[in-house]
């Protein structure tokens, strides 16, 4: 029995001692502290986090567009449902930039025949 309260005793202690170390990693983010006497309007707050979100999300897609000068060797010409490039299950759709043909990876296209 004693052994148990001993265990006990030290659960308790390491649980007390979690709990006082683990809200001190929270990271809650920017906190802005303003005088009640400042005007602020919340509302372009808002709009102005989601104008960053947005550009954020722009960026990222941004990244994620494959351009190619030159197709890979072996890419088939298709017509149907408009001209792209079949390469080896990916595909690229032609593009005239500053006089020259570039090619952009575009999403599989559903009319596959």
């Amino acid at each position: 029995m004693a052994i148990f309260i001993k265990r006990v005793k030290n659960g308790l202690a390491s649980l007390a001692l979690l709990l006082f170390v683990l809200p001190s990693y929270v990271d809650a983010g920017q906190v802005v502290v303003r005088k009640s006497s400042e005007p602020f309007d919340a509302f372009a707050v808002r709009d102005q986090v989601l104008r960053e979100h947005e550009w954020q999300e722009a960026l990222r897609m941004q990244q994620q567009i494959q351009i190619l000068q030159a197709l890979p060797v072996g890419c088939i010409l298709m017509a149907r449902p408009y001209a792209y490039y079949s390469c080896q299950g990916s595909f690229y759709r032609p593009y005239q930039y500053k006089n020259k043909d570039v090619y952009i990876q575009v999403d599989a296209v559903g009319d596959q025949d």
